[in-house]
């Protein structure tokens, strides 16, 4: 296999773990917030943690947004100026 290809495959896993990490992260962290307060209060609804971490990713997905495009453009315009033909 050409070692191109494979350095643009593993730039490609990066960057989709560095761009995927921050939301999975906060997802993680109000999880675990909600899951301690419904283990102290003893209200065991599986609504009261879908939602908060719903609305908590889509506010954080929505202000990341701008990063996220900026770091998947600089790879797009590096995946296109780097020719494997």
């Amino acid at each position: 296999m050409d070692d191109a290809l494979i350095d643009m495959t593993r730039e490609a896993l990066l960057t989709a773990l560095v761009l995927c990490s921050p939301i999975l992260l906060i997802g993680l962290l109000v999880g675990m917030v909600t899951s301690v307060l419904q283990a102290m209060t003893q209200v065991h609804d599986q609504s009261l943690s879908f939602a908060p971490k719903l609305l908590v990713m889509l506010a954080a997905f929505s202000a990341l947004l701008p990063w996220v495009m900026q770091n998947l453009t600089d790879y797009a315009s590096h995946l296109f100026s780097t020719s494997i033909w």
